[in-house]
């Protein structure tokens, strides 16, 4: 294992891996397999993946029966299997996969989607790179000797088995002090999304893991996902569909619980309460105001002591990125509203 970990949030879950002696190719770009089927699934997953020309397979294991393990890595000596001891979140996972790639990008989808256009490596990677030219005047966030990229995140297309085009694109929607979200189609090239629908993308590794990757200590899938791609607007980052990935689904897309809980006032806490301001003529920087304390305790119904806690590490996380804050909640929900979503 490299020595990314300490570049994330919280700690990473316990876990070992198996394989992945060959390496396919030299693309640039590996894939994160997420597991939501059975072997034979994966099975197919693998041949699929192999035939993209991927540098190699990274199958994410979470707990449970592992019998076929061994026999896997055999058939498949590309894949290096990760196995948990328990059962991590999906952004745990992934920031698990981040850590263990040494490739630029990488891909992350899950063992029930099928390809409905052939996966190609080679021209993802080839697509997502930014030629020299573009790179000039660009704020340095990696060093000059590694490849940029167009963007954080692109999220693929899904489509069901009519290939019509599925809501898995989100925009931001704010109703008096309500934030939500509401799903579109992505018909365009490029359309801008919030977050990438069940965290499938493909990510800039580099930028992945200097974002601080997905919150561990969120438990909510939602409000984790809704995490990540809202700080990535509010630091400038992007997160944007490709027709060029597109992804067929067996069954519909799955109703995601919104339930506004814990998750919700870390997530409140980071992205919705922060103030950028600028203060005596220096560069402007976010901030968590004190005085937004009270109500937050009155509207979170915590116990005081709690609500004071939570609130002081949130303060600490907010000041500690203060700078890298681009954008407030107002400004990105006014960027949705002149790019507004196909009809």
């Amino acid at each position: 294992m490299n020595t990314t970990h300490s570049t994330f949030n919280g700690s990473f879950p316990s876990y070992t891996v198996l394989g992945g002696g060959k390496r396919l190719s030299s693309a640039g770009l590996c894939a994160v397999l997420l597991g939501r089927g059975g072997r034979y699934t994966r099975n197919s997953c693998f041949k699929e993946l192999q035939n993209g020309g991927f540098d190699y397979v990274l199958s994410m294991e979470t707990a449970g029966e592992r019998y076929d393990i061994e026999e896997l890595s055999h058939l498949f000596p590309f894949v290096r299997f990760v196995l948990f001891k328990d059962n991590p979140n999906i952004g745990q996972q992934i920031n698990v996969a981040a850590a263990e790639a040494d490739t630029p990008l990488f891909l992350a989808l899950w063992s029930d989607f099928h390809p409905v256009l052939s996966l190609d490596a080679g021209r993802i990677v080839e697509r997502l790179l930014l030629k020299p030219e573009e790179t000039v005047g660009m704020p340095a966030k990696i060093p000059e000797d590694r490849q940029r990229f167009v963007r954080l995140c692109t999220a693929p297309v899904l489509q069901n088995t009519r290939f019509e085009t599925l809501p898995n694109a989100y925009l931001p929607v704010v109703n008096g002090r309500k934030f939500e979200t509401a799903p579109f189609p992505p018909v365009k090239e490029g359309e801008p999304t919030l977050y990438p629908f069940d965290a499938s993308g493909v990510y800039d590794r580099a930028r992945f893991i200097d974002m601080g990757g997905f919150d561990p200590k969120l438990d909510s899938p939602y409000w984790q996902l809704l995490d990540f791609g809202l700080r990535a607007w509010l630091w400038g980052e992007e997160i944007r569909c490709t027709q060029q990935i597109r992804f067929r689904l067996d069954g519909a897309i799955h109703a995601e619980n919104s339930t506004a809980g814990e998750s919700y006032l870390r997530f409140f806490l980071k992205n919705l309460a922060p103030v950028i301001h600028a203060e005596n003529g220096q560069a402007e920087r976010a901030r968590l105001p004190l005085r937004r304390f009270f109500p937050y305790m009155f509207s979170s119904a915590c116990p005081p002591l709690k609500s004071a806690r939570d609130f002081s590490e949130a303060r600490k996380w907010v000041a500690a990125n203060s700078r890298r804050f681009v954008n407030d909640i107002a400004a990105v929900t006014a960027f949705w509203k002149q790019e507004p979503p196909s009809p």
